[in-house]
């Protein structure tokens, strides 16, 4: 599965994965082969940070 490149487009899919089909971010990366740490970095270099709680990223 080819997931966005765009930061702000990888953060819209994402949520809407793990909205839809995922109970947590390391289950939608075992899912689709993606590795969680450089979704994070890539996500945080443009304000979005993961919370658990939420189960989605956010602007911080």
């Amino acid at each position: 599965m080819v997931v966005p490149n765009d930061p702000i487009m990888l953060m819209s899919y994402l949520n809407t994965q793990l909205r839809d089909n995922f109970s947590s971010l390391q289950e939608l990366c075992r899912a689709m082969d993606l590795e969680e740490k450089s979704i994070k970095e890539k996500l945080s270099a443009v304000g979005y940070i993961y919370h658990s709680e939420q189960n989605q990223f956010l602007s911080c």
